[in-house]
C-alpha cells in the first residue's frame, strides 16, 4: 500500500533523506497519523511531501522497517518506520495541483490537511508520479 509523508524541509527534507540513505522516520504524535505509521508494513512505497512554504510532493521512499517503538522516545505509544529513499521526482507536485484536481477530493491529502501520514491509494500515487513527469 503506498503512503504520503509529510515533513518540514527546514528540519529535515527529502535531501537529507537521499544523503543518508536511510532513517527513522519520527516526529509523529498524532493519534491518527500514529496508527497510519503502525500500519505501514515492509516494501511499502511513500510519497515524500514538504510542508511549510513549499507544500509538494517532491520524492520518493519505500518502507524498510516496520513500526517499532521510537527509541528516543519514554512513551511507548510512539513509533517510528525506517524508511530508504529512493528518487526525487522530476517535477514537485504543488498542493494547489493536487486540490484543484477533482480526482483527489476524497483524499485524505486534501479532506485533512493537518494529518501527517496519509493513505494512499494505487491510483493516487501513479496518479502523482504521471503529474511529476516520472
Amino acid at each position: 500500500m503506498p503512503w504520503l509523508l509529510k515533513t518540514e524541509p527546514s528540519s529535515y527534507s527529502f535531501a537529507d533523506l537521499q544523503k543518508s540513505k536511510s532513517a527513522a522516520w519520527d516526529g509523529v504524535a498524532n493519534p491518527g497519523a500514529l496508527k497510519n505509521l503502525r500500519a505501514m508494513k515492509v516494501g511499502d512505497r511513500v510519497l515524500i511531501y514538504h510542508t511549510g512554504d513549499e507544500k509538494a510532493v517532491v520524492g520518493t521512499a519505500r518502507v524498510v522497517k516496520a513500526a517499532y517503538p521510537d527509541p528516543k522516545q519514554k512513551n511507548e505509544k510512539l513509533v517510528v518506520v525506517d524508511l530508504q529513499a529512493d528518487k526525487a521526482l522530476p517535477r514537485a507536485v504543488a498542493l494547489a495541483e493536487i486540490k484543484g484536481d477533482a480526482f483527489f477530493a476524497g483524499w485524505d491529502l486534501v479532506r485533512m490537511g493537518r494529518l501527517s501520514v496519509v493513505p494512499t491509494t494505487q491510483e493516487q500515487y501513479e496518479r502523482i508520479l504521471k503529474m511529476a513527469g516520472s
